[in-house]
């Protein structure tokens, strides 16, 4: 299967409680619900179709928590989220659950870098991480993450956790899809390739055209 990871950040890179003030406030946490204010009906086709890809979810334990919470609650039959949220496989990274609520879920404790590579090596589509940004950061360190799938909202949050930790590994990434939705949110899709590139900048000659060649 193929590992994706679905993010929802703000401009300044924070992760940490896009859908409520409440949904996460670890850490002194108190500017949660940022995310809401800019999704739109297109937005919801994309994470949708997003979620309609996925033979199975991979969540940290925080997030595991607050969905297996909120998800059985949404009885709403028009959502397009709720049934495959509810019914798909769930596989939750933890050192301190022993069972899960919300099934069918599986607990992953001990070596989990190698038994989410385990998982990839099975049959099926995608596995999906969405939010669980401490996971989503060993996952990338250990380079099993193939795809990531950023909602960028325009918004500054100031406070909170961040995706990308300042002492990660630097990653070279490959966008195939940048898109703006009607109500602001920037959509961009990248596959992970390899390390990140440096170079020296010494003049306009350095900088190659949309064709590939050297602009002189």
């Amino acid at each position: 299967m193929k590992l994706t990871l679905t993010e929802f950040l703000s401009l300044d890179g924070v992760c940490q409680g896009p859908g409520s003030p409440d949904e996460d406030t670890s850490d002194g946490f108190s500017r949660g619900g940022w995310f809401v204010p800019y999704m739109d009906d297109g937005f919801v086709r994309q994470a949708s179709d997003w979620l309609g890809e996925a033979d199975a979810l991979l969540l940290g334990r925080r997030t595991y928590d607050a969905f297996a919470r909120d998800w059985p609650q949404i009885t709403d039959p028009n959502d397009p989220f709720t049934w495959r949220m509810n019914n798909l496989p769930k596989y939750v990274a933890s050192h301190t659950l022993t069972v899960g609520s919300w099934n069918p879920t599986t607990i992953l404790s001990g070596d989990v870098a190698a038994q989410v590579a385990e998982l990839k090596r099975q049959p099926g589509r995608q596995l999906q991480i969405h939010g669980s940004a401490r996971l989503a950061q060993s996952l990338l360190a250990a380079g099993l993450i193939d795809e990531i799938r950023l909602a960028i909202a325009p918004v500054v949050v100031g406070q909170g956790r961040r995706l990308f930790a300042t002492d990660g590994p630097s990653m070279g990434l490959r966008q195939t899809k940048n898109e703006t939705t009607p109500g602001g949110l920037t959509v961009q899709v990248y596959e992970l390739a390899g390390s990140a590139p440096f170079a020296t900048y010494t003049g306009i000659s350095d900088i190659p055209d949309i064709h590939g060649t050297v602009d002189n």
